[in-house]
């Protein structure tokens, strides 16, 4: 009980930080942007090369990566159909809105959680390799070809992920990792405290966004708020528990392990690429609060029922 609330307490204080700093008009909402950017283009690809190089390769390929990239697609395509038939939204915001539905914080939460509740953090590396390697590069190449709509060809798009700072991060740490090699120190060092600037950064710019941005749960549109919400912590869990069981014959520890990890609130990331893009930011802002909150009682309820 305490590890889980501890990593809800610490990312709590650091947002609680930002709406503070808003309101006392440290921070503005440029600094929001300024916050995001940094985040997006630096700190990020840092913390992503940082993770991915040191990630243990052997542990990750696994049933337990089948069982999260099977409850992602089916929670995201459930959220897709809705969005295009009665909300008829653009290819922009269904990516971000899939991505609220289905993208869980493996990094921040997701290591702790699985380290209180499982007595390791092997368990979130599947999940945590599938969503750096493949989930995020697919989407921001969406997201990057809507943005270049009309001034886009064929090499521009087939290269576009070499464009992109997250992408690049994320393939260079998995290129190390598969090859073995080992980042100088000299390099290392520096690495490691741009990466630190990431969780504090985007979480700061969550807190600004509270504060500055529309109330929370007030500034679109609430149904579908809810249904992203009911993915998230219900369709997911359900789903991951479904195939673990059912597909792969998974028991005990880790059945478990996948449905506590599918269980996990939607990732605070989703925040960084809707205000870099500016796609359904609001949507993405609420879901993280609110399926935050909820996750604390699904996580209880889920270890009670199946430890």
């Amino acid at each position: 009980m305490q590890g889980v609330l501890a990593g809800f307490a610490t990312l709590g204080a650091i947002i609680a930080l930002g709406f503070l700093l808003a309101h006392l008009r440290v921070l503005g909402a440029d600094s929001q942007e300024l916050l995001t950017r940094l985040v997006f283009f630096v700190a990020a690809p840092a913390l992503l090369f940082q993770t991915l190089s040191k990630a243990p390769i052997g542990e990750i390929f696994s049933s337990g990566l089948a069982v999260g990239a099977l409850s992602f697609v089916g929670t995201a395509a459930g959220y897709t159909l809705l969005a295009r038939a009665l909300w008829h939204r653009s290819t922009g915001d269904t990516v971000v809105g899939a991505m609220s539905s289905a993208y869980v914080n493996a990094a921040n939460l997701g290591l702790p959680i699985t380290v209180y509740v499982l007595g390791t953090a092997s368990f979130i590396a599947p999940v945590l390799l599938l969503q750096l390697v493949v989930i995020t590069p697919l989407a921001l190449a969406i997201l990057d070809t809507v943005a270049t709509e009309g001034r886009s060809s064929v090499l521009r798009t087939l290269t576009q992920p070499l464009r992109n700072p997250i992408t690049v991060g994320s393939f260079l740490g998995l290129l190390w990792s598969l090859a073995g090699w080992q980042v100088p120190s000299t390099i290392a060092s520096p690495i490691t405290l741009i990466a630190g600037m990431a969780v504090p950064g985007v979480t700061l710019a969550y807190g600004v966004s509270l504060r500055l941005g529309p109330r929370p749960i007030a500034g679109g549109s609430g149904v579908e708020l809810a249904v992203v919400c009911l993915l998230k912590l219900l369709v997911q869990p359900v789903l991951a528990y479904a195939a673990a069981r059912w597909l792969f014959d998974l028991d005990g520890r880790a059945l478990l392990a996948v449905t506590v990890v599918a269980a996990l609130p939607t990732a605070q990331n989703i925040f960084v690429y809707a205000t870099r893009y500016d796609r359904s930011t609001t949507l993405a802002r609420d879901s993280i609060f609110v399926t935050t909150l909820l996750s604390v009682p699904v996580l209880l309820a889920i270890t009670a029922l199946l430890a």
